[in-house]
């Protein structure tokens, strides 16, 4: 695992996608705070880094390849910001992120699939 540090929110998805394709759940585990909430499966709330990583077990199984969609630009008020995009499925992923006390952040919660 080769650890990314999220200098800006929307670093976040950039390495998601990375991470993903390459199958690395340790890295896409860590792109979370310990306490995070995942809506992911579907229909279900993963809390806390062991039920992400089990999450994260079942998306990296799939074998999606996954590319990038269109980021908004993120919203920030202080340590935390809303974060979202459109997938090329046409559904929408939103995050919230928080700036960690070395300045990087990681999400907090996220919402990787919002249908329209």
């Amino acid at each position: 695992m080769t650890k990314r540090v999220a200098a800006e929110p929307n670093d976040l998805a950039l390495f998601f996608i990375e991470l993903a394709n390459e199958g690395d759940v340790d890295g896409l585990v860590a792109l979370f705070e310990p306490d995070a909430v995942l809506a992911f499966p579907p229909g279900t709330l993963s809390t806390g880094h062991d039920e992400i990583r089990k999450a994260m077990e079942q998306f990296v199984a799939l074998g999606l390849v996954l590319v990038p969609g269109v980021q908004q630009p993120a919203l920030i008020n202080g340590d935390l910001a809303l974060t979202a995009s459109r997938v090329p499925t046409g559904q929408l992923t939103v995050e919230i992120a928080r700036r960690q006390p070395d300045g990087s952040w990681l999400w907090a919660v996220d919402q990787p699939s919002l249908p329209l």
